[in-house]
């Protein structure tokens, strides 16, 4: 039985102009693109052509039968590890860059890949591979790179965390339920679930990005994913801005640099409390 993620997720997009990688734009003098990237950088690194991007830094390695992406830090483990759940168009050169930037900033990251190799450059694609996703497979996934995290030599991670965004979002949350040791979860405009009773499964603490524009996930089920977090007695923090779904994406027409930098701001501070401290 397929999930019904996939109806919802569609729902936030419908009616966008959010497609494949705009064209792209000559790089204008250095971009920065080295170490812990600013907003602005991340930014730059999606408008240069594949022949000027600089060389992805992780690698391809198994996890299970998935195949995913592995980006580490400088130096020996044990490393934190954050598990990165990619968008309605898969495992794609912008999630690794995620992966990238989070290795870049202290964390071994793990792109998984829930389309089994698929990456979508249409919506209609999008929208087919969203739909082959069993959510007890998917869930059995997500545990399987959690527990990757603590096992790998490279990594060893004493404290482990998970972000993703729209589709990735909603599976972030789904791993916060079902990983009774996961220390932080950040959910970026994904499905939400509001019952008390059901998120009181919930052990780690809980980082909301939301729009304001989002009409998928509008702010009345914001609210209610809040309350029922909050009645459930789960830690959490929520922040909305004044955009609209899929403002983190800078291969999107939707991208906002403003709620962007912001968000990306929340984040670090979250990760950097709940796995480094």
């Amino acid at each position: 039985m397929r999930w019904i993620l996939t109806l919802l997720c569609a729902a936030a997009l419908v009616g966008a102009d959010e497609k494949k990688d705009p064209p792209a734009k000559p790089a204008k003098g250095d971009t920065g693109l080295t170490g812990v990237l600013t907003e602005k950088a991340f930014k730059a690194l999606h408008e240069l052509t594949e022949e000027k991007r600089p060389p992805l830094k992780g690698k391809a390695v198994k996890v299970g039968a998935m195949t995913a992406y592995l980006s580490l830090p400088k130096g020996a483990g044990p490393h934190p590890g954050v598990v990165v759940i990619h968008e309605w168009w898969g495992l794609n050169v912008h999630v690794k860059h995620w992966a990238d930037r989070l290795a870049a900033d202290g964390y071994a990251a793990l792109a998984i890949d829930l389309y089994g190799g698929n990456v979508a450059k249409t919506r209609d694609d999008a929208m087919k591979y969203m739909r082959t996703v069993e959510k007890d497979k998917a869930v059995k996934q997500l545990l399987a790179a959690h527990a990757f995290l603590k096992s790998d030599a490279r990594i060893r991670a004493k404290k482990r965390a998970v972000i993703g965004w729209c589709f990735g979002g909603g599976f972030s949350l789904q791993l916060a339920l079902h990983a009774k040791d996961l220390d932080a979860a950040i959910i970026y405009y994904g499905r939400l679930q509001t019952d008390p009773e059901t998120l009181g499964a919930i052990k780690a603490e809980v980082l909301g990005i939301f729009g304001t524009r989002d009409r998928g996930i509008p702010p009345r089920t914001v609210k209610a994913f809040a309350d029922g977090l909050t009645a459930a007695k789960v830690k959490h923090t929520i922040h909305s801005y004044a955009a609209p779904h899929a403002f983190a994406n800078p291969s999107s027409a939707r991208y906002d640099q403003k709620a962007a930098t912001a968000a990306w701001a929340e984040v670090r501070k979250f990760l950097a409390r709940k796995l480094k401290g």
